[in-house]
This record gives C-alpha cells, sequence and structure tokens, in this order.
C-alpha cells in the first residue's frame, strides 16, 4: 500500500508540505487554547482583573481563528489531493486493463475489475482525505497534549497512562477481528458483481427458461453474504467509538475526582484542573482520531492489494521493442505452422494451421463447433499471441508489427455485434472518426442497413443504447458491418457475422461486400454454407487442425467432412448444384 500511495502520490508534494504546515499550525493553535482559559480563570477570574481576562480573551480568539484556518485549508488541500489521487488511480487502473489480452481479462474477470476501478480506489481515497486531515494533527496533539497535560500537573499523570493502554488494547482487539472481514468482503463485492451482470446480460434466457425465482434466491443468496459480513465488520466498527468516548467519560470522572484532592491540598488549581481536562480529551480525541485511521487502513491495504495486482501485471502479448511501422506488401496475412494453447489446457486448440490469404480474394473458414475458428482469428489482431509459429500481416510476424499500424490494417467484426451507447453515426465514426456522413451512408447501404437507419426518428443521429439493446440481433451485426467498412482496411475478418441474417440479405450483402473489398483480403468465419461457396477457398477445421483446403467443389470431392457439412444444409441435388 506504501508503495502505492508513494507512486500516484508524488505529483501532488507541495499540497502535502502545505497540508502538514496548515495541521502543524491548527495542532499548536489547539495545544495552547487550555493553557490561555487556565490563566484567565487563575489569573483574571480569580483576582478580578477585567482588563487581563479581555486581553487574554482577544488572543485566545486569534489563536481559535488560526486552528480553524489551519483546519479549514488542510481539508481544502486534503480533498484536492484525494481527488487527485483518486483520478490518476483509475485513470492507471483503466489504461493497464485497456492493454490486457483476452488471458488477463479472463484471469481477473470484468466484474472483479470493475470492482477495483471503483470501490478499490475508493477506499484508497477515503484513506488519503483522512490521513490529508490529521497525519500531523493527531500525533502532534496526542504528544503535546501529554507535555502541556504533564506541565499542568505531574500528580495526574498516571490517569493518561492507564487510559491510553485501555484504549489501544480494545482498538487491537478490534483491529485484528476486522482485518479478514474487509478482505471478505471486497471478494463479496466481486461476486455480488459477477452475479448481478450475468442476470442482466441474460435477462431474455432467464424469462425464457423461467427461471427468476432461482436468479432471484441466487442474487438473495449473494446480497445477503456481502450484507452478513459488512454488518460484522461494520458492529466491530461501531464499537470503536463508544469505546473512545467510554474511556475519555471515564478519565474525565477519575481527573475531577482525584483532582479535587489536589485542589483542596493546595497542589493544583481550578483553571490547572480545568485545562488537564481539555488536554486529556485531545489526547484521547487524538486516540480517537488514529483510531479513525486504523479503521479504514486494513480495508484500505485490501484494496491496495487487488489495485497493484492489476497494476504489476502485464499483458502476455507484449508491444515489440522495435516495431516495424512501416511494410511494403498489403492486405496479405499468412499463417505459418501456427498452433495455439490457452495456459493450463491439456491440449492446444490450433495445431499447425497455415494457409495464405491475398487481396481480393475471399477465404472462409468453417467447421464444427469449438474447432477453434473464433481463437485463430483472434491471433490476427493479437487478441492472443500464437504458442508456436507465426501469423505474418503483410509479410511481417504481427508481433513485430507496431499495435496501431497492425490495428489499422485490420477490420473486425467479432461473433458477438457491440454497440457503444451514444448513435449510429458516433459508433460508426468509430472505424474512422473523420468519416463524412456520406461515407457512413455508403457503408450502410453495402452493409443492408441503410432502410432501418433511415426509418429511425432522427436517422444517423438516433440513439443507441449499451450493446445496441434497442436494435435487434440483425440490426446490430449489420451497423457492426458498416463499422468495419468505414475504416476501409486492407483485411477485413468477419467472425460469423451474417448468423443473424436471413438468406436473402444474407445474399445481397455478399453481393454487395464484392464490390467494397475488392482490393483487401476477407476472412469469413460462417456456419452456412451458402455464405461461403463462392469464396477462392475454403479452409475446414476439425479439433484445431485444417483437414481440408481448397475451393467448394474441390473439397467436395477431397474432404468428407466438408461432404458431410454441405450434406447436412442441402438436399442431394442443391449440393451438386
Amino acid at each position: 500500500m506504501i508503495r502505492l500511495l508513494g507512486r500516484f502520490l508524488r505529483p501532488y508534494w507541495p499540497h502535502i508540505v502545505a497540508i502538514i504546515l496548515l495541521q502543524f499550525a491548527q495542532a499548536t493553535a489547539a495545544l495552547f487554547l487550555p493553557s490561555l482559559n487556565a490563566s484567565i480563570i487563575d489569573n483574571g477570574v480569580a483576582t478580578g482583573d477585567t482588563g487581563y481576562i479581555w486581553r487574554m480573551g482577544a488572543v485566545m480568539l486569534g489563536v481559535s481563528l488560526l486552528q480553524i484556518g489551519g483546519q479549514v485549508g488542510a481539508t481544502w488541500f486534503g480533498a484536492r489531493t484525494a481527488m487527485s489521487f483518486g483520478r490518476d488511480l483509475r485513470q492507471a487502473i483503466f489504461d493497464r486493463a485497456l492493454s490486457f489480452s483476452a488471458k488477463e481479462v479472463n484471469s481477473f474477470g470484468a466484474p472483479s475489475l470493475i470492482t477495483r476501478n471503483t470501490n478499490d480506489v475508493q477506499q484508497l481515497q477515503m484513506l488519503v482525505l483522512m490521513t490529508a486531515i490529521m497525519i500531523v494533527a493527531a500525533p502532534l496533539m496526542m504528544i503535546g497534549g501529554v507535555f502541556m497535560a504533564l506541565r499542568e500537573d505531574v500528580g495526574l499523570s498516571w490517569l493518561i497512562l492507564v487510559a491510553v493502554i485501555f484504549l489501544g488494547t480494545i482498538i487491537g482487539i478490534l483491529i485484528v477481528q476486522m482485518t479478514p472481514l474487509f478482505k471478505s468482503m471486497q471478494g463479496k463485492i466481486d461476486t455480488l458483481n459477477r452475479v448481478l451482470r450475468e442476470q442482466i446480460a441474460g435477462l431474455r434466457v432467464i424469462r425464457a427458461f423461467i427461471r427468476e425465482p432461482t436468479e432471484a434466491v441466487r442474487f438473495d443468496a449473494a446480497n445477503h453474504d456481502l450484507a452478513d459480513t459488512a454488518i460484522r465488520a461494520g458492529r466491530r466498527m461501531m464499537t470503536m467509538f463508544p469505546s473512545v468516548f467510554f474511556v475519555m467519560n471515564l478519565s474525565s470522572i477519575a481527573i475531577i475526582w482525584f483532582g479535587s484532592f489536589r485542589i483542596a491540598d493546595g497542589h493544583l488549581q481550578v483553571g490547572q484542573l480545568t485545562a488537564y481536562l481539555a488536554y486529556i480529551a485531545q489526547i484521547l480525541m487524538s486516540v480517537m482520531m488514529a483510531t479513525m485511521m486504523v479503521m479504514i487502513a486494513p480495508r484500505a491495504a485490501v484494496a491496495a492489494d487487488r489495485i497493484n495486482a492489476v497494476l504489476d501485471t502485464s499483458s502476455s502479448v507484449v508491444p515489440p521493442a522495435e516495431p516495424v511501422t512501416a511494410v511494403t506488401l498489403h492486405g496479405e496475412l499468412a499463417f505459418d505452422n501456427v498452433s495455439f494453447a490457452y495456459p493450463g489446457a491439456d491440449e492446444p486448440v490450433l495445431s499447425g494451421v497455415s494457409f495464405t490469404a491475398r487481396p481480393g480474394e475471399i477465404t472462409a473458414i468453417i467447421g464444427s463447433t469449438g474447432a477453434g475458428k473464433t481463437t485463430l482469428v483472434n491471433l490476427i489482431p493479437r487478441l492472443f499471441d500464437a504458442t508456436e509459429g507465426a501469423v505474418r500481416v503483410d509479410g511481417v510476424d504481427v508481433r513485430d508489427l507496431d499495435p496501431d499500424l497492425l490495428w489499422g490494417q485490420i477490420g473486425l467484426v467479432p461473433q458477438r455485434a457491440y454497440l457503444f451507447s451514444g448513435t449510429v453515426a458516433s459508433n460508426l465514426r468509430m472505424g474512422n472518426p473523420d468519416a463524412s456522413d456520406a461515407e457512413l451512408w455508403q457503408a450502410l447501404e453495402v452493409a443492408q442497413a441503410r432502410d432501418f437507419v433511415e426509418r429511425m426518428p432522427d436517422g444517423l443521429d438516433s440513439a443507441i443504447s449499451q450493446g445496441g439493446t434497442n436494435v435487434s440481433g440483425g440490426q446490430r451485426q449489420r451497423l457492426a458491418i458498416a463499422r468495419a467498412l468505414v475504416r476501409r482496411p486492407e483485411i477485413y475478418v468477419f467472425d460469423d457475422s451474417f448468423s443473424a441474417l436471413d438468406v436473402s440479405t444474407d445474399a445481397a450483402l455478399r453481393a454487395a461486400l464484392a464490390t467494397e473489398t475488392a482490393d483487401a483480403a476477407v476472412i469469413v468465419v460462417a456456419q452456412r454454407v451458402s455464405t461461403i461457396r463462392n469464396a477462392e477457398q475454403i479452409i475446414v477445421l476439425e479439433d484445431g487442425r485444417i483437414v481440408g483446403l481448397g475451393t467448394h467443389d474441390e473439397l467436395l470431392s477431397s474432404c468428407p467432412t466438408y461432404a458431410e457439412i454441405v450434406e447436412s444444409q442441402f438436399k442431394a441435388s442443391e449440393v451438386a448444384a
């Protein structure tokens, strides 16, 4: 935690210096107020010297204003520092998460990454704020309070020792009990977020299978689990404040009791006893301030460990040390004996895959579910890196290409079309921020999406909700295809991007794409043979291996796996045609 705080608070050292100085002024003023009050009582009130009372009262007013100014200033700088710290930390976590490959994202899980960037950062932000307000004032008032109390009367000093030890023991026991509870809470927040995200994303499936009662019980269990842990931690936290006030009040009673005997014996004056009471209150209040820090620190330490786990994790897809920033070939994709295995898997998903996709040609990939089609296309934009062999774009290994150059060459339409909240235009311009409206309409026309966009209330400016949930699955797919077309890349990758389209729309879209992508290499992953039968080359995958490579007619006679797929989708007369 110290390393994390030091790293992100370093830019704000001028604020920290100002906080320390302001807190020093505040604490010093607070320490002198009881002595000034005692002086007024013993030297002014007792003697009836009104002038002395007015003079010392003015001094007390000035000291009080200094204390107030120091507290306000320290709080102002502390709030700015804490909020800036939180902003920078969230940005760092977000940037690191964006650099992750699919492996790291799956390892942490999306719900946990969200919790770490929100709830965990808030815990550290609160620690910074409370520290900024108390870092100097609490210890200075505690140590200074002891010194000033002893200066008033040494005979009652044993009461300070007993009170501090008693209170410290209570707080220590509570801290030991709270730390594991706070750690457990963060994990349970992750679980609750995961369950909630699953239920929201799968709402239609839940309703289709009438699983609302079961899912409600599942959410209730995760919710109660978090609540029960939070209640146990909260009970221990809330025990601290009554403990501090109990010890404070008990100490005040003891001081008045034993102090009254010392006044009667002439060893102590009334003003000194009043000051002593104020100092014991300051000492114990400082302990309480430290207690608040102690309450926050265990949970913040757990949050810091979770955040460090993200920041200390490097992507398995490592940017090249000396990236290639220019290429001579354009639009050529080659797989050279590529194999890939997920971490911890017993068997590779892909084995010995080799083929070349050239500009102006369509390369189709087909195979049964789990054959490795999506994994194969994910290797092209380096969502994963091949464990063996090489994937080459424009003749250069993708691991050696500048990432921006690589991603600029590829237009990917993923298997699950995803749209961002905004408008139709803002989603399409993710492919090319400078695209004109005419270019957007052209892309929509090719993607067979122009008709339904024109029917929307505001056309290109029509609202799209998060995930594109306010349009149908087929409309989402066509908008995602249009987004890739707006980019005009050299390599198009369509990962089962036509599955939600009817046969006629599929045929019209493919006919329009033929002209639009004439100078680019096109990779099409599909389940329907009708979508790919006219491709220049068709790759048949089975268990991660290429078992057939050729045209539709060639594969019918040479690849039993492909022939079986075709026969399952067409009648015998249609296969021959």
